[in-house]
């Protein structure tokens, strides 16, 4: 969307792009001319001008100065995050999630949060955070599973997973939470809302073994990638890096199981948790 085009009014995001190139024209600046001053490209300041990318708050204390702008786009900045129901790490790559065209996503130990089931994540929450209250714990269930409500509809992006064989021999909140979990992996895969490949445990090693990687990627901007760890993640979007995750997912996605195959042992396992 060209900044031209952008109705302020259809979200924060949008009026905070308005407000940027509203005050980057007063100040005579072309977006090229911006960007040299806050250490970016001019092509990123009209993807945050056309609000496909919304500034971290570093990005948005520099472009304060740069426009002599008395922070106010910095309190805008922290306006959106504080309005954000996800965790202050995970807040600009849930943005980003909601908008991309295709995802790529490898899980070293756990199902990924887009295709949990409430119950999964009840129980996943509970375990890495044993003294959080019912309401902390219901209020990540029910963000969880709103963020899964990108996958339907029409709109929905390409979604690929690539699992490790850990993801369905740890017994997450039992065996029937389990049963019920890789259930719903099956009926998301057999749907066609996602591609689910595994890798066994006699795949051996492979570049993304240590945390969860999620590449997405976008019909009108640049991709990022997403890293994520119990408590933290990094947004990444240098090009270089992107294109080195790019290549270290397709590695793995080289040496996982067929699609069906992964079909077949997410269903053997559940079988499993029957006995």
């Amino acid at each position: 969307m060209r900044p031209k085009d952008l109705n302020p009014w259809d979200s924060p995001r949008a009026f905070y792009g308005t407000e940027l190139r509203r005050k980057r024209e007063e100040a005579g600046l072309s977006q090229e001319e911006l960007g040299a001053l806050v250490f970016c490209s001019g092509a990123y300041i009209g993807l945050m001008e056309s609000a496909t990318r919304r500034p971290t708050k570093e990005m948005a204390k520099l472009l304060d100065a740069a426009l002599h702008t008395d922070g106010i786009l910095t309190r805008m900045c922290e306006a959106m995050e504080q309005a954000s129901q996800h965790a202050e790490y995970f807040r600009l790559a849930a943005e980003l999630e909601a908008m991309a065209s295709a995802i790529f996503h490898w899980t070293p130990m756990v199902v990924p949060g887009l295709l949990q089931t409430p119950a999964y994540t009840r129980a996943l929450t509970r375990a890495g955070r044993p003294f959080a209250s019912e309401e902390d714990v219901e209020h990540n269930v029910s963000t969880r599973r709103e963020r899964a409500k990108l996958l339907d509809g029409p709109t929905a992006p390409e979604l690929w997973c690539i699992l490790h064989e850990s993801a369905l021999r740890i017994p997450v909140g039992g065996a029937e939470v389990m049963r019920e979990q890789l259930a719903h992996i099956c009926e998301l895969a057999n749907s066609g809302a996602v591609v689910v490949q595994l890798l066994p445990f006699d795949a051996g090693p492979l570049p993304l073994m240590h945390a969860s990687v999620k590449v997405m990627a976008f019909t009108d901007a640049p991709p990022v990638v997403y890293l994520e760890a119990a408590h933290s993640g990094q947004l990444l979007d240098s090009p270089a890096l992107v294109a080195s995750y790019f290549k270290a997912y397709d590695l793995a996605r080289a040496v996982a199981l067929s699609p069906t195959a992964s079909l077949a042992m997410i269903q053997a396992a559940m079988e499993d948790y029957a006995a």
